[in-house]
């Protein structure tokens, strides 16, 4: 095992260890696909590659008609160090999420047939839709906490469309939506006035710069799915927080662990708490369901795949996080001067 992790380390930059070679090894005993094995082990997709590459080197898993199965020895290496295959015992009613979308059904309905023709995800702005039972979990999720009824709500960034879902609700007094591509604005745009919504805003804006000044502290509640960089976080979420009224106000994010260690996700919690003084106050497995986007073989995840097959089932989830600001809480205004790091870091591999 040690040998295995110190080769690891001296072909990749992201942190390994020990466990990250145990949950590899606990989800190839599970599943063979290449996807799943990546969704199982919460690692970082190009760690997981990288693995799987030193463990075939190593004779421990051998690939087959695109399938990664563990060879004899690699079976007697996880008896020897006590590793079994991991489990996914995942409600089947909420899918995990802990939050029931029964109350909004005729919506999801609605939902479904109103965006069967949206727009489809642009590989450009590293782009990804969440399910339509996801996309009405969130809504659940936020009104089950108080974010919703009457209240002014942001969206940062809607290619999950979660603007119309919060129209069809009628649930806030406001929304304005946010987002770089033209297509999503002219689409929700559009949508509104089919429903006759009056009480929604959309505005077609590069994040890297300042929110409009007439945002700042005017929303309740936002929501946003930013890329997985740190300087992504710092600026979706930042901004997020910057239009927010003042204390005990709420914001909603997604992120993964197929694009970030737990290395990262300490330096997004520092983020959180240190920079931003927030309190996270739920944070929920593999809430958000992302459909498999159809630029596959454009990315870097399928340079690095060990096989060429494309996803079948949903691999890519996020953990959902909400939060709450107190009295000494801030966001980030400032402009942000960076091109591809926005969205591409050593652990992404969407890009």
């Amino acid at each position: 095992m040690e040998n295995i992790l110190e080769k690891v380390k001296k072909r990749i930059d992201i942190p390994v260890y020990k466990r990250s070679i145990e949950n590899v090894l606990s989800a190839i005993l599970a599943n063979g696909d290449f996807w799943n094995i990546v969704a199982l082990s919460e690692e970082p997709l190009p760690l997981v590659a990288e693995i799987i590459k030193v463990l075939e080197e190593e004779g421990l898993v051998k690939i087959e008609n695109n399938t990664i199965k563990l060879t004899e020895k690699g079976l007697e290496l996880t008896k020897k160090y006590g590793i079994s295959k991991r489990e996914e015992l995942v409600c089947g009613c909420c899918e995990g999420r802990g939050v029931s979308i029964k109350q909004f059904s005729d919506i999801l309905e609605k939902f479904k047939e109103i965006t069967k023709d949206r727009p489809l995800p642009k590989h450009e702005y590293d782009q990804g839709f969440v399910t339509p039972e996801c996309t009405i979990a969130r809504v659940a999720l936020m009104h089950s906490r108080g974010d919703l009824f009457n209240k002014e709500v942001l969206v940062l960034g809607d290619d999950d469309l979660t603007s119309i879902a919060l129209m069809l609700t009628n649930l806030p007094k406001r929304i304005v939506a946010v987002d770089i591509d033209e297509r999503l604005m002219n689409f929700i745009k559009e949508t509104a006035e089919k429903l006759n919504y009056k009480n929604i805003e959309v505005i077609t804006l590069d994040l890297r710069k300042p929110l409009p000044e007439s945002y700042a502290k005017k929303f309740d509640t936002f929501i946003t799915d930013p890329p997985e960089t740190v300087y992504a976080i710092r600026t979706f979420i930042g901004r997020g927080i910057s239009s927010l009224k003042g204390e005990r106000c709420a914001g909603y994010f997604g992120i993964t662990r197929r694009e970030s260690s737990l290395d990262k996700w300490r330096e997004i919690q520092k983020i959180l708490l240190n920079e931003f003084n927030v309190v996270i106050t739920d944070l929920i497995k593999d809430f958000n369901h992302y459909i498999n986007w159809g630029y596959e073989e454009e990315t870097r995840a399928w340079k690095l795949s060990p096989v060429k097959k494309k996803p079948e089932k949903i691999w890519y989830k996020s953990y959902m996080f909400r939060i709450e600001t107190l009295k000494d809480s801030k966001g980030f205004e400032e402009e942000v001067n960076i091109g591809d790091e926005l969205y591409n870091d050593s652990e992404s591999s969407t890009t």
